[in-house]
């Protein structure tokens, strides 16, 4: 299939992340069961890609490996959703288990060009960490969506290109995680910043508000022709005070935005197509 023409949309739900409590927000889809429920309503909606995080039978963050299997293979059983999983877990788990994530065979991973203060926390991408695993996608077959929290992100982009060359099935699909504290600011201006900067090798690209800066982030990635991330990972409540009560909802707004844009949701098949994963051997239809 060809690329998708500029007035498709694609929009990546991420529907758990790995801050949120459960206790804190019974409607966040910890289990596989929810997850899997979800995947469906938020494809239902106009959803192409699903970002992952699982938990533990504690509903609490996990990078176990057979659970991640069991996921990824539920997901392509229940979905024709483009299955991308993190590799970021939560900010706590260990290089060597991060690598470890493309065992589970998703179509996609994430991958954090950098180290970024992250809260009160450390997001720890150190340079050859970033280099190994993106070999190592290079060499399974796995997209990587290259993830962006900070200007100095897009320069370790294109430094990683120019080293190891084009990732697995031949696109460079980005995406600017914005609002993050420690990190860029969920602005227009820093977006127009980011978006500026990006490599000549890069596609596409989306962008992710986080918290406050969800809207303010979505409406400046469609004025400028791009992409959209969304889900209870990123933002829980729809206006203040009034709480998110299923990721479909945010897939929802996303779409009714992206119609005002004049843009249409991507099909699962344009989706596959926009990342390259249409010309990888094995690919799941």
């Amino acid at each position: 299939m060809s690329v998708p023409s500029p007035d498709r949309l694609l929009i990546t739900v991420a529907p758990t992340g790995a801050e949120t409590a459960k206790s804190d927000c019974p409607q966040l889809p910890t289990t596989l069961e929810e997850l899997v429920a979800t995947a469906r309503e938020c494809e239902a909606a106009g959803a192409g890609m699903v970002h992952v995080h699982i938990r533990d039978d504690e509903h609490r963050p996990t990078l176990d490996l057979a659970r991640l299997t069991d996921t990824v293979q539920a997901l392509h059983q229940a979905t024709d959703l483009v299955v991308q999983l993190s590799t970021g877990g939560s900010v706590h788990d260990p290089l060597d288990q991060r690598l470890k994530v493309l065992d589970a065979e998703p179509d996609s991973c994430s991958l954090t060009m950098g180290t970024t203060n992250f809260g009160d926390d450390v997001f720890s991408n150190p340079w050859p960490f970033v280099c190994e695993l993106y070999q190592l996608s290079q060499a399974r077959g796995v997209v990587p969506e290259f993830e962006l929290f900070d200007l100095g992100h897009v320069a370790a982009l294109e430094r990683l290109l120019g080293k190891f060359g084009l990732p697995a099935g031949g696109r460079v699909h980005v995406d600017f995680v914005m609002g993050v504290p420690g990190g860029m600011p969920g602005t227009a201006a820093a977006l127009v910043a980011g978006v500026a900067a990006l490599p000549p090798e890069v596609t596409s690209w989306s962008a992710t508000g986080i918290g406050r800066s969800t809207l303010p982030v979505m409406l400046a990635s469609l004025a400028q022709g791009g992409h959209l991330r969304v889900g209870m990972e990123d933002v829980l409540t729809m206006a203040r005070g009034v709480p998110v009560e299923s990721n479909a909802q945010l897939v929802e707004r996303a779409v009714d935005a992206g119609r005002v844009a004049q843009r249409v949701p991507m099909t699962t098949a344009e989706t596959r197509a926009l990342l390259g994963l249409d010309s990888l051997t094995g690919a799941v239809a």
